[in-house]
């Protein structure tokens, strides 16, 4: 049984997803210092220079090499600019299912672009690796990746209470955590044949899925349960 996925580019008609590369490393500190993605996802703040680093020229490969997923650098195609990533992870190879994470840079955001490489790599998933199954989860109030859940054709299947925890910002500009409810969504190969998914560009762009890295870890592969891009 193959347990790892191939080291592949996916292209669309605007953006390129590839994986990561050394020369990503400037982007993707500035991405990921954003407030949105500190607010959603569990990555560290601030998010160091070595930070991106060691995500771009190692942890991210690992998730690929060694079974847990795959990671793609979303760039424009034009441009050739790094503008977000998405990332499946907890991936069970016997049951072909796996979960989706995202995230969409602040310079990208209004384009539509989480919509379109999210449905690029589920019909990859689905078409070219045999997959059954495609998760996201999302925290009850971030409806901008609701939204792209929505827009894909993703169904939602319940509510996880009390799940997660996201971070709010506080007076002085310090941040704090605050337990909130899960969204799970799913998408399976049947819901895109019945041609209810993504019909064009949008605007929706978001930060998603108990996403973030690895066993639901963050860039760093700490543990976490939702919400990254």
């Amino acid at each position: 049984m193959t347990t790892t996925f191939p080291d592949v580019t996916i292209s669309t008609d605007r953006l390129v997803l590839r994986p990561f590369e050394e020369e990503d490393v400037t982007a993707l500190t500035e991405m990921m210092n954003d407030e949105y993605v500190t607010a959603w996802t569990t990555v560290a703040h601030p998010y160091t220079h070595a930070d991106a680093h060691g995500w771009a020229t190692r942890d991210s490969h690992a998730e690929r090499t060694e079974g847990r997923g795959i990671v793609f650098a979303v760039t424009e195609f034009l441009t050739q600019r790094l503008v977000g990533i998405v990332h499946l992870q907890n991936t069970n190879w016997r049951t072909r299912a796996t979960e989706v994470g995202y995230v969409t840079a602040p310079w990208a955001r209004g384009e539509g672009y989480a919509s379109e490489s999210v449905l690029a790599v589920a019909q990859w998933l689905f078409r070219d690796q045999g997959f059954e199954r495609l998760e996201l989860r999302t925290a009850a109030d971030n409806t901008a990746s609701q939204q792209v859940a929505q827009k894909i054709g993703c169904i939602s299947e319940g509510v996880l209470r009390n799940a997660w925890i996201v971070r709010t910002q506080t007076p002085d500009g310090g941040w704090s955590d605050t337990r909130t409810d899960l969204i799970v969504w799913s998408l399976v190969p049947e819901d895109l044949d019945e041609g209810d998914g993504y019909d064009g560009f949008d605007s929706y762009d978001g930060y998603a899925g108990s996403t973030a890295f690895g066993q639901r870890a963050d860039a760093h592969g700490r543990a976490v349960g939702a919400d990254w891009n």
